[in-house]
């Protein structure tokens, strides 16, 4: 089974606009590979031989907390997962992560730059240990996004420092830790207990960087993600698979890993 943990989609009547926006926003550095429709997602999935992909929300806004997490519920099927979001200054994240839960979501996206939050503030580890507290996967992005300017809002360095706050959950730093980061990774994250996902992903990565982070940190804790709509899932799964890896250990990253914190 390959499962690809960090894909993105919206309602069919707004992924046009949504995706035109955020090419803007990004200066057209990544071209997009689908439509943004479930339907987009699907026929790429077929193409690449994707069994299972995540679906990975974020919301701006409180207004949207109830809307985007009762379309991520519509959207699940035995081919699509879709986690869940919450809004992040809002006093009331114990109701909106409830809600979460009641739909059945598996999980809650962060993203640091859109959702303007430093990633280890003290005020945001409330939210992570309640959503942990609740069998929520946590997926974070982390480290360079083009449509911000730096200093970004997550370093490897500060999930260090939730990993050591938190002690327990499934926690996952999506772009191999920290895009652009890895030698931080390797410094700060490697060997501890957090997930790292492949997104955006082996264009980018050093190949021999990968290879030790992968030895290091271990195979059991790397998700292949492809950050659909801005990568190529075929092209991603094909250069994972022409690595050095040992059978096993590209099984485990393309899928096992996933299925098993999934529990599908």
């Amino acid at each position: 089974m390959i499962i690809d943990f960090h894909t993105h989609i919206f309602p069919d009547e707004l992924a046009p606009r949504a995706l035109d926006k955020l090419s803007v926003a990004i200066d057209h550095i990544y071209p997009t590979t689908t439509d943004g429709t479930v339907g987009g997602l699907l026929r790429q999935m077929d193409e690449g031989g994707i069994d299972v992909s995540v679906v990975q929300p974020v919301l701006t806004s409180s207004s949207q907390v109830r809307t985007i997490n009762t379309w991520a519920r519509s959207i699940c099927s035995d081919r699509l997962v879709s986690f869940g979001a919450v809004y992040p200054h809002d006093e009331s994240y114990k109701n909106d992560i409830d809600l979460v839960v009641e739909l059945g979501l598996k999980g809650l996206k962060l993203h640091p730059e859109y959702q303007n939050f430093v990633v280890d503030d003290e005020k945001m580890l409330r939210i992570y240990d309640y959503a942990l507290s609740k069998g929520l996967i946590l997926l974070f992005h982390a480290g360079f996004d083009p449509g911000f300017s730096p200093p970004f809002k997550s370093t490897p360095q500060q999930f260090a420092r939730i990993i050591n706050a938190l002690q327990g959950g499934v926690i996952v730093a999506a772009h191999l830790g920290g895009h652009a980061q890895w030698d931080e990774v390797e410094e700060y994250l490697v060997g501890s207990e957090i997930y790292l996902d492949t997104s955006m992903g082996f264009k980018y990565f050093p190949e021999e960087q990968f290879l030790r982070i992968v030895k290091n940190h271990g195979a059991n804790k790397i998700l292949f993600a492809s950050d659909s709509p801005w990568s190529y899932t075929s092209e991603e799964i094909a250069f994972l698979k022409a690595l050095p890896l040992l059978p096993e250990e590209t099984d485990a990253i393309l899928g096992g890993n996933a299925r098993r914190i999934l529990q599908i």
